[in-house]
């Protein structure tokens, strides 16, 4: 422990990653980016951005990307929010929107950065174990709390929950802020945006770097009641009033208006997952259903070691979590046709044949 630190830091045990390999000729199953690339208007946008206007600071309040978010999905300006990728868009939420004089509620299998958050903030916590069948039981989150947060679907499983056991919650918590993390839903869950009318206290939480292929741009935005959405801002603005630049806006806003691109590409990932279940259940895994463009994975004969070893060898990363309930599974990041066949290949190479 350096003596320059402040106290806090010597007990933060900071988010971990998923490998970014500096190295060629890899196929990277790891971290959940779409394989498709983004919005070709989305990148003409950015290109036209690259001018002299860039000497000049960008919009604080990103009124135009505001603007655009809210026209999508059919609400207002001042009940959207947007930062600097998800993860920044949730930090400020838990900052927020969060009780500190109870403990705050997520999964036991979740998020990685939720804990983290917490001990940043000194919010106190509690992991709300997943069922048997690794998927979350509202029910279980209705007991005295600072706030809530569920990953839907549930990033690390990919299981969603329904919004009418959303709506439930929110009915029985009506003093505490439900976030919704929505990193995913595009692939296959139902978005629980327009509960956000009904209910005052749910923030739903999406991001551009997974269904719309802009993870390098760093861009999340969250939609809510005003009242939730202020007190993003009061955080924000004490911290960075300036997180998106002028390209992230323009890139940003052009992405969430092509709708057509979206529906095509998760449509392919979708589809690509359906035929990569079922081969991966020829070759004996254990596999939870997906809402997300990932899938978990499990062998009861090979363990995940093991087998993380032997893709990596044939230049393949997936990746191992550390959660304890899942550290014998491995997530893989659906990518297309050819990658996900290139992965069959290479557990057949290791030993593993079709049932």
């Amino acid at each position: 422990m350096s003596r320059f630190w402040n106290p806090l830091v010597a007990d933060l045990h900071p988010y971990i990653p998923g490998e970014q390999p500096q190295f060629t000729d890899i196929l990277k199953l790891n971290t959940n980016e779409l394989p498709y690339g983004p919005s070709p208007a989305a990148l003409e946008a950015m290109k036209n951005g690259c001018n002299d206007a860039l000497r000049l600071y960008p919009d604080p309040t990103a009124r135009e990307l505001r603007r655009v978010i809210a026209a999508t999905y059919g609400t207002t300006e001042d009940r959207v929010f947007v930062g600097n990728g998800s993860d920044e868009v949730l930090a400020h939420a838990f900052r927020a929107l969060i009780s500190p004089d109870a403990p705050m509620l997520f999964a036991d299998v979740s998020y990685g950065f939720y804990p983290v958050y917490c001990g940043l903030f000194g919010q106190p916590y509690r992991e709300i174990p997943l069922n048997e069948r690794f998927e979350i039981d509202i029910e279980s989150y209705t007991i005295p709390c600072g706030g809530i947060a569920i990953a839907n679907p549930n990033a690390n499983t990919g299981h969603a929950v329904s919004l009418d056991a959303l709506s439930r919650l929110a009915t029985l918590q009506p003093d505490r802020t439900i976030i919704i993390d929505e990193a995913y839903v595009d692939f296959g869950a139902e978005s629980a945006i327009r509960l956000t009318e009904e209910h005052d206290n749910i923030l739903v939480v999406q991001t551009l770097s997974k269904s719309r292929a802009l993870a390098g741009l760093r861009v999340g935005y969250a939609i809510g009641h005003p009242d939730l959405i202020e007190g993003l801002i009061r955080v924000k603005d004490s911290f960075n009033s300036y997180p998106l630049s002028r390209l992230a806006q323009a890139g940003a806003a052009a992405a969430i208006a092509d709708e057509g691109w979206l529906e095509h590409t998760t449509g392919q990932v979708m589809a690509t997952r359906g035929r990569f279940v079922q081969r991966m259940a020829g070759l004996g895994f254990d596999i939870l259903p997906s809402c997300a463009n990932f899938v978990l994975v499990h062998h009861p004969a090979h363990q995940a070691s093991t087998l993380l070893a032997g893709l990596r060898e044939r230049h393949i990363i997936v990746r191992q979590l550390s959660a304890p309930r899942i550290r014998d599974w491995l997530r893989i990041t659906i990518g297309t046709d050819e990658e996900m066949n290139r992965l069959i290949e290479a557990l057949a190479s290791m030993g593993l044949t079709s049932r």
